[in-house]
């Protein structure tokens, strides 16, 4: 039908690349990030009544994931990543039209910008839409999904004593939870499920302008070895 979207605002988020972002919203409350509104959109006016908002629906662009026709079937991380089920049974960033909901904190508003937490948003992604959070209509108690139905176990997550001390000076420098959302984001294990993990190999990721380096020393526990900037 023609249909055309602009993008009412842009995501300045802790996520640098697609790796290690957690798979589902609010899984790393000390993801932060501050969403730029766009003109006409970051007057005033657009935003009254959101100060006694807890949470909001951000609907965005997948804009850095392929999408189309061909994405009818896709494997979820959440099943191993080597099991195919129908696009709309999952929340695959692969999808027929590349759009994304999320549920984030929305920790204040300054100057027009909302500033959020617990988000899984890369840098960068333009957002279509916000909406409130409503409680009573949107926590529905007796919902059931089986494919999810519990959130993902956590595994441990051990520093070496450098790697924690140049976390901690980073977090210093940056003003940012940066220890917290290393521990969250590993926590979740961002490698694919169906890989089988190899003490001697290293995985990296960027948060902000850090690089976080990491092995695993055993299946089911991550060993932080490097937390250096860019």
């Amino acid at each position: 039908m023609g249909w055309q979207f602009e993008p009412v605002g842009i995501i300045h988020s802790c996520f640098a690349e697609k790796f290690a972002i957690p798979r589902q919203p609010l899984l790393a409350p000390a993801a932060t990030a501050t969403l730029e509104l766009l003109p006409p959109f970051d007057q005033p006016e657009a935003l009254e009544g959101l100060e006694g908002v807890s949470h909001l629906w951000l609907l965005f662009v997948f804009h850095a994931a392929g999408h189309g026709s061909k994405h009818l079937r896709v494997r979820p991380p959440r099943l191993g990543g080597n099991q195919r089920i129908g696009v709309f049974a999952s929340r695959a960033t692969h999808r027929p039209n590349p759009i994304g909901q999320s549920v984030v904190r929305l920790d204040g508003i300054v100057d027009g910008r909302l500033l959020l937490s617990g988000v899984d948003l890369l840098d960068g992604t333009p957002i279509l839409d916000i909406k409130p959070y409503v409680p009573y209509a949107d926590a529905i108690a007796d919902a059931h999904n089986p494919l999810a139905a519990a959130p993902p176990a956590p595994i441990a997550v051990d520093w070496h004593d450098v790697a924690r001390e140049q976390a901690e000076a980073q977090q210093r420098r940056l003003g940012q939870p940066l220890v917290a959302l290393i521990e969250q984001c590993l926590a979740q294990d961002p490698k694919p499920a169906y890989q089988t993990p190899d003490a001697g190999r290293e995985y990296g990721v960027r948060f902000w302008d850090v690089n976080v380096r990491w092995h695993y020393p055993a299946p089911e526990r991550i060993c932080v070895l490097g937390v250096e900037p860019v």
